[in-house]
């Protein structure tokens, strides 16, 4: 039978990682072992851990960001598939179960992620159709922004070995830095069915802490389209992409007057818009 390790990286969230935590002890197929990666809080999440949830591997660092909370987490993890959590996310109760039995009916598959509901400040909302989710080769759909969500997924740990973690470098985006690596080189399998609650609306959201997310794309496509993973035609597609987004946060820079920024990103537009680079 495949094992699986739970990854939950979390920051002060006291009052919503026991949902999350309760939602995987809840699980019609329980994982292997789950592990929560506490990046520096000063909260009571620890102790909340060890009254209601003693199994829970928990281990502590010093503030460092969600990627590296992550990363030492999967250094940790002994099973051969890494599931992920976001604390402030919860699971539906056959989660696991399916996917577990959708990959060892699709052995050749290394990824998995899912359909989700999404609730915002308490209510459900619908999702737009710029984030509808597919399988099968999805590189194309991971380039105009994050095509699957972490609290979804779950990954053979052979494909972190092969191509790297979360960027620490990246204080948000990192997961659609981790895709565009993963699907460059493999085949996704999405289950259609929810099995996820994804909240939103709340203030510590990395998407409401920077303003201009896509100055982390082009980070993230700049640095795949270097890469030498990418075949001919998925990396014109990375261009394509990098010159609208760079062309989409200058005239945001021109807006706010940020000089020394408009520089540095005319300078990138100017690189990847010459006929040579295609």
């Amino acid at each position: 039978m495949a094992s699986v390790s739970v990854i939950i990286p979390t920051f002060n969230r006291q009052a919503v990682i026991g949902r999350a935590l309760a939602s995987v002890y809840a699980q019609s197929r329980l994982p292997d072992e789950v592990i929560v990666v506490d990046d520096g809080s000063n909260d009571d999440t620890a102790a909340l851990i060890k009254e209601r949830f003693p199994d829970v591997i928990y281990l502590y660092q010093e503030n460092s960001g969600v990627s590296a909370a992550r990363n030492r987490g999967i250094l940790e993890a002994k099973s051969e598939w890494l599931a992920f959590l976001d604390s402030d996310d919860e699971w539906l109760p056959k989660k696991l179960e399916h996917q577990l039995q959708s990959l060892s009916e699709q052995p050749n598959l290394k990824i998995c992620h899912t359909e989700e509901i999404w609730i915002r400040n308490g209510k459900r909302v619908n999702q737009m159709d710029k984030h509808a989710k597919s399988g099968g080769w999805i590189f194309n759909k991971c380039l105009p922004l994050c095509a699957m969500s972490p609290s979804s997924i779950i990954i053979h740990r052979t494909l972190f070995n092969e191509l790297g973690g979360f960027d620490e470098n990246l204080p948000a985006c990192e997961d659609y830095d981790l895709w565009l690596r993963m699907t460059a080189r493999y085949p996704v399998l999405f289950i259609e069915t929810a099995q996820i609650n994804k909240y939103g609306g709340h203030d510590d959201q990395l998407s409401r802490k920077f303003w201009g997310m896509d100055r982390f794309r082009i980070a993230s496509l700049e640095k795949t389209i270097n890469s030498g993973l990418l075949n001919r035609a998925d990396r014109k597609a990375a261009i394509e992409m990098l010159i609208k987004k760079t062309e989409i946060y200058l005239k945001g820079l021109r807006k706010r007057k940020k000089m020394a920024e408009i520089k540095y990103y005319e300078a990138i537009f100017q690189r990847y818009s010459q006929p040579a680079t295609t």
